[in-house]
């Protein structure tokens, strides 16, 4: 990795992973990965004009601090200022800078809603007395460090300076941040609850979609006639029903696949591998699927000729798929909840702050 693109890589985890608005805690990923990356709190004094991207942002002249210490909204009496505004929008374009986007002029708007949302947020944490104690702080700490590979907290540190940072202006950061996910998590994460209920009528309304991604695994062996007329195909037959016959004699089926079968997978003992329901021909994946493990189907003739096949295994909505399953829609139905509860909090939080916009 080039200087420039490791020196992108700190700055991303240095100043970015502190999502509020797009994190699920409680499972632990984001709620939309195509979203901008969520803000953090106002940097201590002077670090957010070092630490903004040159390259990517419309900011004025370095010697103009004025401007970028304008305030651009009030939350509550506690200020944004475009200094604040522009490397929130410089990390988004960092962190998404192979990708086409929205202009400068958008992102800041969309932006400055969570610069805002992000206040009201530590401001709730405040009003809750949050503490974080310095351990959890530096246990944070050390998985940046993991993030970036550095291997000692003065490598640690270097990397820190080198974005034009302090080691107090990050500290603060991660500070906010556990302080607002440890508030989001009393006020929404802990008050939402998945009922077994809700899960099975989940289940019920979305089985056969459920269904499709089942993996299962099965081998073929595929007997072609020599010729297209009747009795080319009558021998194909009775050679399928005789290698059959043998299969379910006792017969290795990998050692006749390679043999026998003229499908491509013959090298591999006609093995298919692993599969997902929908990826075959409707018709031949109804044969295989209607198998029990380790059950050999009739010979089934297609345009191709008469194919044998023998289920592996599968995924079902039984057993241990089930409760897979049920997991999966667990978390489906939490994060919806945490989503619509995480949204009701922050309109409650903002109809009772005053908060004045000024660009």
């Amino acid at each position: 990795m080039s200087r420039r693109a490791l020196g992108a890589a700190v700055l991303v985890v240095l100043l970015g992973g502190c999502a509020v608005p797009g994190w699920v805690p409680w499972l632990g990923k984001k709620r939309d990965e195509a979203r901008p990356a969520p803000v953090m709190s106002r940097p201590a004094a002077g670090a957010q004009d070092a630490a903004a991207p040159t390259e990517t942002l419309p900011k004025p002249p370095p010697s103009d601090e004025n401007v970028t210490d304008r305030v651009v909204a009030v939350v509550n009496n506690d200020a944004i200022t475009l200094g604040e505004l522009q490397e929130s929008v410089a990390l988004y374009r960092q962190e998404n800078r192979e990708r086409p986007g929205p202009t400068d002029a958008e992102l800041m708007r969309q932006f400055l809603g969570k610069l805002i949302d992000n206040r009201l947020q530590l401001q709730e944490a405040e009003r809750e007395k949050i503490v974080i104690e310095d351990a959890e702080l530096a246990d944070e700490l050390g998985e940046r460090m993991k993030k970036v590979n550095a291997r000692t907290q003065e490598e640690f540190e270097a990397m820190v300076r080198a974005q034009g940072l302090t080691m107090d202006a990050v500290r603060k950061r991660l500070r906010d941040s556990l302080r607002v996910g440890k508030v989001i998590r009393r006020k929404v994460t802990l008050r939402v609850t998945v009922t077994e209920a809700e899960i099975d009528k989940y289940l019920a309304a979305n089985r056969e979609k459920l269904e499709v991604g089942l993996p299962y695994h099965a081998r073929h062996i595929l007997i072609t006639p020599e010729s297209g007329s009747d009795a080319g195909w009558e021998a194909a037959r009775i050679r399928a029903d005789i290698i059959r016959a043998q299969l379910v004699e006792g017969a290795d089926f990998a050692e006749l696949a390679r043999t026998q079968s003229r499908d491509a997978s013959a090298r591999d003992g006609g093995d298919l591998g692993t599969l997902k329901r929908g990826e075959l021909a409707q018709d031949i994946e109804a044969q295989i699927l209607r198998l029990e493990p380790g059950e050999i189907a009739t010979p089934y003739r297609s345009a191709l000729g008469y194919h044998l096949f023998r289920l592996e295994s599968k995924d079902t909505l039984q057993g241990e798929g089930l409760m897979r399953t049920r997991q999966q829609i667990r978390e489906i139905l939490f994060r919806q909840k945490f989503e619509a509860r995480l949204e009701a909090w922050l309109k409650e939080i903002k109809q009772r702050a005053i908060i004045e916009v000024r660009m």
